[in-house]
């Protein structure tokens, strides 16, 4: 434990199944079209089991959530609600449960590669880093 795997800043690089999911999870058809490969900076910073883990949209807008790892914490969704979870690490992936789909994120080949089940659907988001 206590490694700094996930520091850094990551672009989108890529994704799989995006339409299938958002509309799996009931994000409305603007929000749909915006994010659609999107170019999103991901920031983490970890500090020990402590992380920020900020998405910056272009346009200027954020989202930050801030959690330790295996203590509640207050989160918000890709579709902008906000709920409580305990966010968990099992086998250096970041694993969560959000309203309405299970999500890991893991460092991979220098990667930031994030996945999100809802319902049989995979969403997979790539990200490589930039700093």
């Amino acid at each position: 434990q206590g490694n700094m795997a996930f520091t850094g800043k990551y672009e989108f690089e890529g994704d799989e199944n995006y339409d299938a999911f958002v509309t799996k999870i009931g994000l409305p058809s603007d929000k749909i079209e915006m994010g659609r490969n999107c170019k999103i900076v991901t920031e983490v910073v970890q500090n020990g089991n402590d992380f920020t883990w900020t998405q910056h949209f272009p346009g200027g807008r954020t989202t930050t959530n801030k959690f330790t790892i295996g203590k509640e914490a207050d989160m918000e969704t890709m579709g902008g609600r906000n709920f409580k979870a305990t966010v968990k690490m099992e086998g250096g992936k970041i694993v969560a449960d959000f309203p309405n789909y299970h999500h890991t994120a893991e460092i991979s080949g220098g990667k930031l590669v994030e996945i999100s089940t809802s319902s049989g659907v995979v969403y997979k988001r790539t990200s490589k880093k930039i700093a």
